[in-house]
């Protein structure tokens, strides 16, 4: 038999945003009762009628479980009094609610809602104070009403809060009329998610506005496999196999997309011969533009004296004590009379010492410098190497807390209102810069300042959208230099020699006579494993001088049994093992307990970070948190719901349990996500796996990674077949078609 209570909400102890599972303490006949259940929304001091049963929990004593409920306008003078003053309006408190009550009694409610001028009666409301406490009762009214009305459709708490607080009193006209309309105006929400309200709506498949959002979305899923544009007929392939409508259904809804500016649609050759149509959505056609007319302005030939600079070149060969060879040479004369100059070569190859000789070439011109790269741990191996200062491109811009979710909309501070003030500005890992990160750089240089942009091509190309180096150099716009000879001190490291014939296409050596790269033939998933456990427990850290946790495992994949996710959980076992003194959370990704290596997954652009000094007082904030970024957890507090992460250069990160979607663990990472980074050992799994993910640039790129020891464990077969696949991932850009049109 079911019962009733009924009583003011005193607290909300817990509520889920997405499901809305909600722990409450209900003041029920002058006690705290624990309800717990499913409530659409709910505020503190709102007085329930809810029915249920009674239970007993092991751990938390007596709750009521709730089946229904039904939120109870309150009654008489001393509920409204409670409900006024119990902070769920805002700018009343229990003083001002009681003399609200004390003036208007039982009348209270009607006077609010019907003749709200009169709460200026009483002292301390103004005119404009009452219409706001008026208003605030019919908002909350109103918002319970929509997110009720929401909910039949299976829209969570969380995003019905999100649509209401977007639209209003126009929800209803948004989801009877065009659901889709969310996608475009919700950060977060998809097409995917619109689509299933869509569903249960009722809106046809053919619906002009599913198409249109369909179509769109596609070219958004684009954007984040690397492409800026999608052909035509592919477009419409994959719009057709997503919407399951024929494709000359599309055509009309993209023409008025075309009209709207929502796409742009352009005839480009596209590697064919004949021009095919080809559509961007809007923002990216814009990026690309504006990055090549940005390019095109730094790109200045300076008059200067060049057998001066010879001279200034030799005089810091001399004072350093190093030689240059010809191409080292002609990289610094160029930078140093080129307003925008490209420097690339694989490992060994000088690029380092070529950095130096540029940075001490300009500050002997009395020239101000700024070093960035793409990453943290970049920035951190460039700050090594140089011995100066460098940062990462976010704070070089200084990231702003006015940002969005996506990336494409993030703002800085410094941009063409507020430029970067320096001579020169060095970005190393051009490879892992995006179209959007590009984008941002640029605005924020003045024409005049020296450019020099460093990376090797044959790396991975950027997660994010755009092909920014590569089209750059295939433009042929640019002053560029390639370091091809490797120095003899590199020549030493079969890491860099093994590269480079991994690069071009030759075989390697696998006898194990190396000092640092090494190739382990087994071919058991098992023995795989349990050769992976030893390494990195036993082998390899007295061997390259580094704590275990600094080895990195790199997977080609993610899935599979030597699959990142399923590594992770493995090395996690063994690496760090359950005890009473690691607390632990779990998660839909599995347990996390403190001491595990975790990687920040997607960019958080207003993710606060703070570098602590004694007694853990914050010596210097910022914020950011980015894709890549590798941490230790050091603090897990169930109380709090927080978990705290340590990354590099000692930035603290605190996540509230809802935001650990963002982590995973990282004692394995995919080839991918190691882009920019590099370590004292590296281990790489290889044991089959989809022809078109292993290639050569992938495995290059792998071993590129290492910085003392390479450790190859499986099969030679496989190792000698991604060495012979030359396919070079084509995403569809035109950076360089837009440079070309500005030559």
């Amino acid at each position: 038999m079911e019962d009733k209570v009924e009583g003011y909400v005193e607290h909300i102890i817990f509520r889920n945003e997405e499901n809305g599972y909600t722990v409450l303490n209900l003041n029920f006949e002058g006690n705290d009762l624990t309800c717990v259940g499913t409530f659409q929304y709910v505020s503190e001091g709102e007085y329930l009628e809810a029915t249920g049963e009674h239970t007993s929990h092991a751990v938390y004593g007596e709750q009521f479980k709730v089946e229904s409920y039904e939120v109870k306008v309150p009654q008489d003078a001393r509920a409204m009094e409670r409900y006024l003053g119990s902070g769920a309006i805002k700018g009343v408190g229990a003083a001002l609610a009681a003399r609200i009550v004390r003036r208007f009694k039982e009348d209270t409610l009607n006077i609010i809602r019907e003749e709200p001028e009169r709460l200026a009666e009483i002292k301390g409301i103004s005119d404009r104070k009452a219409h706001e406490i008026a208003g605030q009762i019919a908002e909350k009214a109103q918002m319970q009403d929509a997110i009720i009305y929401m909910s039949q459709y299976g829209i969570s708490l969380a995003l019905a809060l999100k649509i209401y607080n977007q639209y209003s009193d126009k929800v209803y006209s948004v989801l009877r009329d065009n659901p889709y309309k969310i996608a475009e105006d919700i950060p977060g929400v998809g097409f995917k998610t619109a689509d299933e309200i869509a569903s249960r709506i009722g809106i046809r498949v053919d619906s002009q506005f599913r198409i249109r959002s369909g179509l769109f979305y596609v070219l958004t899923q684009a954007s984040v496999n690397g492409h800026i544009y999608l052909p035509k007929d592919v477009l419409f392939r994959r719009a057709s196999e997503v919407l399951q409508v024929p494709v000359q259904a599309m055509d009309q809804q993209l023409m008025d997309m075309a009209i709207e500016r929502k796409v742009i649609l352009k005839e480009e050759k596209d590697g064919q011969e004949e021009p095919c149509t080809i559509v961007y959505a809007s923002q990216f056609y814009y990026l690309e533009l504006d990055t090549a007319r940005m390019l095109h302005d730094l790109n200045i030939t300076c008059q200067d004296d060049h057998i001066q600079i010879e001279h200034r070149i030799k005089s810091i060969e001399s004072r350093e004590n190093i030689e240059l060879d010809e191409l080292q040479r002609q990289a610094v004369a160029r930078a140093a009379c080129s307003g925008l100059l490209i420097l690339t070569g694989g490992p060994g190859t000088g690029k380092t010492t070529t950095i130096n000789t540029m940075i001490q070439y300009f500050e002997s011109e009395g020239m101000d410098i700024l070093l960035a790269a793409p990453t943290g741990r970049a920035a951190k191996r460039m700050t090594e190497t140089t011995g100066y200062a460098a940062s990462t491109i976010h704070r070089l811009l200084e990231l702003s807390g006015s940002v969005e979710e996506s990336s494409a909309n993030v703002t800085f501070e410094r941009n063409q209102d507020n430029p970067l003030e320096t001579d020169v500005i060095i970005i190393d890992e051009m490879s892992m810069v995006d179209i959007n990160l590009m984008h941002a750089l640029l605005l924020a240089i003045v024409p005049g300042t020296r450019l020099i942009l460093v990376g090797d091509v044959n790396q991975l190309p950027s997660v994010g959208p755009g092909s920014v180096l590569r089209d750059m150099i295939r433009s042929n716009a640019f002053k560029m230099v390639e370091l091809t000879r490797i120095f003899r001190q590199a020549a030493k490291s079969d890491i860099v020699v093994n590269a480079h014939k991994i690069n071009a296409g030759e075989s390697v050596t696998l006898d194990n006579k190396s000092r640092d790269f090494f190739f382990l033939k087994r071919f058991d998933v098992n023995v795989i494993l349990k050769v992976i456990v030893v390494l990195i427990q036993q082998k390899l850290p007295k061997y390259v001088e580094a704590d275990a946790m600094d080895i990195q495992v790199l997977a080609p994949m993610r899935k599979g049994a030597l699959g990142v996710e399923n590594l992770n959980l493995v090395l996690q076992r063994y690496l760090n093992s359950p005890s009473q003194e690691k607390k632990e959370k779990e998660t839909v990704r599995g347990v996390f307990r403190e001491g595990d290596k975790v990687m920040q997954i997607k960019n958080n652009y207003q993710m606060e970070w703070e570098v602590r000094g004694a007694n853990n007082f914050a010596a210097e904030q910022g914020l950011g948190v980015f894709n890549g970024d590798l941490g230790v957890i050091r603090e897990i507090n169930s109380y709090a719901e927080t978990l705290t992460v340590e990354y590099d250069e000692h930035r603290f990160v605190e996540y509230t349990f809802k935001q650990l979607d963002e982590l995973e663990l990282a004692y394995a990472t995919t080839i991918h996500k190691a882009q920019g980074s590099e370590y004292p050992a590296v281990i790489i799994p290889l044991l089959g796996g989809p022809r078109m993910l292993m290639t050569r640039n992938l495995l290059y790129t792998a071993v590129t990674r290492a910085r003392k020891c390479v450790m190859l464990v499986g099969s030679d077969v496989t190792f000698q077949a991604m060495i012979d696949n030359h396919k070079i991932e084509n995403r569809y850009t035109t950076l360089a078609e837009r440079i070309t049109e500005y030559k």
